[in-house]
């Protein structure tokens, strides 16, 4: 198993945590993972709509008043 990657993009607005956050997937192995954690409420129906586009895998949401806290599964090609 691949070890978990993560990446902080707290403190970023719309579309600049999800525009970091396909940088991030481009620069993985297929089935590794990516924590992410971002302050933009955008953030969590954006993650879920790119995830649908793109076929990468939501595995986890939390959100709380602060942040939004993913975990993503990058899909096999």
């Amino acid at each position: 198993m691949s070890d978990t990657r993560s990446v902080d993009l707290r403190g970023l607005k719309c579309p600049t945590p999800i525009v970091r956050l396909n940088e991030e997937i481009r620069n993985m192995v297929d089935d590794e993972e990516l924590i992410a954690v971002a302050s933009d409420r955008a953030f969590e129906l954006d993650v879920k709509s790119w995830c649908r586009r793109t076929g990468h895998e939501l595995r986890s949401l939390e959100a709380n008043a602060n942040e939004i806290t993913i975990c993503v599964r990058k899909r096999a090609t």
